[in-house]
């Protein structure tokens, strides 16, 4: 068994809403809000299985940032979320 935390961003694009992990660069949505966070846990379960089974799941953290928590490398702590927030660009089309 593994226990990891990660962030869960939502947005709603075009009807959905989208739930997406940075740390992992995984996402899922759903109708609800709800249900795109459910499908998140989802996809997230399933890249943990999938890495699991391949024998890459402690590289595949490692990569992402994580950390272990313990020495069996059964917990694992994302790296530290520093800042969220919205952000602009504006420059002239063909620069």
């Amino acid at each position: 068994m593994i226990k990891i935390s990660f962030t869960g961003l939502v947005f709603k694009e075009k009807g959905m809403y989208v739930a997406y992990c940075p740390e992992l660069d995984v996402s899922s949505c759903g109708y609800k809000i709800d249900e795109a966070r459910k499908n998140l846990r989802e996809a997230v379960d399933i890249l943990l299985d999938e890495t699991e089974r391949m024998g890459t799941l402690e590289d595949i953290l490692s990569e992402a940032g994580y950390m272990p928590v313990d020495k069996k490398h059964e917990e694992w702590s994302p790296p530290p979320l520093i800042s969220t927030e919205k952000m602009k660009l504006t420059r002239s089309l063909g620069a």
